[in-house]
């Protein structure tokens, strides 16, 4: 008998993956944590029935997340993740040194141990002396924070359940105060595709449009996410995401990647019309 996993796009769209086992399943006090193992995608994490990560695909959120306002920024020491229990962003970041301080703050310490046991392709950086990991609520930890952060990035969940209170525009507000003058927020943008998804991507972009000066949008195609058209969105205080990128330094650097490049970073800001009609309803 043949085995499936299946989630629903919409009410009339749904996503199917063959599965070979199920490698793990808990419930945490915040979520259902599912681990699968199948022939196409290999291991793939999925919290309350919603795909988080694929071993396929997930270089392509990973790197763009995190290569994109790296090499933006001139100058960055110290970095806030909030989520990410996966580790995958966290990889991501360790491969700059000049990286001196990592938070990493994830509400559910039972992800983070399922990573680790289920997920070596994304929970390596872990142990990374530079990382602080804090298990607590994101929304409360940036409360307290102020003009300490040269980047943050928001590896959300979608907005319901635990991931809720991170796309609210207090959150945003406290993103912008915890951050350093010439600091950089990036997030997880949600799908413009699908009508559901893109009201929430809509209800994110005008949150942070009200807090951070410049405000951009930019896209990467990942095939497990809803209509695999995904959003990001990069928020700074004072750098442009085109104008500051600085592509010859990031070369430089030598960073293997399989999905991030500096000609695609310039390309990933020219979106579609009809997002660009979207998001300009808000603006």
């Amino acid at each position: 008998m043949d085995l499936w996993y299946s989630e629903l796009h919409t009410k009339n769209v749904k996503m199917s993956i063959k599965v070979d086992k199920q490698l793990y399943t808990g419930k945490s006090e915040y979520q259902r944590i599912d681990v699968f193992e199948s022939p196409e995608f290999g291991r793939f994490l999925t919290l309350d029935g919603y795909m988080m990560l694929t071993e396929k695909d997930e270089f392509i959120y990973h790197e763009m997340i995190v290569h994109v306002p790296m090499a933006v920024h001139p100058d960055v020491k110290k970095v806030l993740i909030i989520g990410a229990g996966d580790g995958g962003v966290l990889r991501e970041l360790s491969r700059y040194p000049e990286i001196q301080e990592i938070d990493v703050v994830e509400i559910d310490e039972m992800v983070v141990r399922t990573a680790k046991q289920y997920l070596p392709f994304t929970a390596v950086g872990f142990d990374d002396k530079r990382v602080n990991l804090f298990f607590q609520d994101g929304l409360k930890f940036i409360r307290r924070h102020e003009d300490e952060y040269d980047l943050i990035i928001v590896d959300s969940t979608d907005p319901f359940g635990p991931g809720e209170g991170l796309f609210t525009k207090e959150f945003y507000g406290n993103c912008f105060k915890a951050l350093k003058k010439d600091g950089i927020m990036v997030n997880q943008h949600e799908s413009p595709f699908y009508k559901e998804d893109a009201d929430a991507c809509r209800r994110a972009h005008k949150r942070i449009v009200e807090s951070f000066a410049i405000s951009r949008v930019y896209q990467a195609h990942i095939p497990t996410y809803p209509s695999g058209h995904w959003l990001f969105g990069f928020a700074s205080k004072k750098y442009h995401p085109l104008k500051d990128l600085d592509a010859k330094k990031w070369n430089a650097r030598g960073i293997r990647t399989r999905y991030y490049n500096t000609n695609l970073h310039k390309g990933s800001f020219y979106l579609p019309n009809y997002v660009e009609e979207m998001l300009e309803d808000v603006e």
